[in-house]
């Protein structure tokens, strides 16, 4: 599906092109991004835990990997909502209440870390997370179960 307004000229031409499946590139590339969210996201709270252990509370700061894949990932899912609207506007809104519970999940282990009790694992952002994999999966990877699927139903 060919965007017809390309907005933003080469980028919608390139992002906007089907991949196997007749899926956007995008969709594609959003599913990439998301696991490399998850990746960075493990890594930040490994990096958080031996922070703690090191230097306490004070010493917690945020993973700058799992703040740019945040950061593209926001970009990619508005620009994803400028191809393709409804998946788009539904992928935006997962991916923002994914940054949204990574912002205050990072605010509670600072918390955690001030009391004095060992830190937890993200469960808030890990949940996000896992909502965001399925969506993104959804769209990018939904054309491999197509025919059994529209067999059955």
């Amino acid at each position: 599906m060919q965007p017809s307004v390309t907005l933003f000229g080469p980028l919608d031409t390139i992002f906007g092109s089907t991949g196997p499946g007749g899926v956007l590139l995008i969709e594609y590339v959003i599913m990439v991004l998301v696991v490399a969210n998850l990746l960075t996201r493990q890594l930040a709270h490994r990096r958080h835990l031996k922070e703690y252990e090191t230097g306490g509370a004070e010493a917690i700061s945020r993973h700058p990997a799992h703040t740019a894949s945040n950061v593209i990932l926001v970009i990619a899912s508005f620009f994803y909502m400028t191809l393709a609207h409804h998946g788009g506007m539904v992928m935006s809104m997962l991916v923002l209440g994914a940054v949204i519970t990574d912002f205050f999940e990072f605010e509670s282990r600072k918390v955690e870390a001030r009391r004095e009790i060992p830190l937890e694992r993200p469960k808030g952002s890990l949940v996000a997370a896992a909502l965001l994999v399925l969506y993104a999966g959804y769209q990018s990877l939904f054309w491999v179960i197509a025919a059994p699927w529209d067999a059955i139903v």
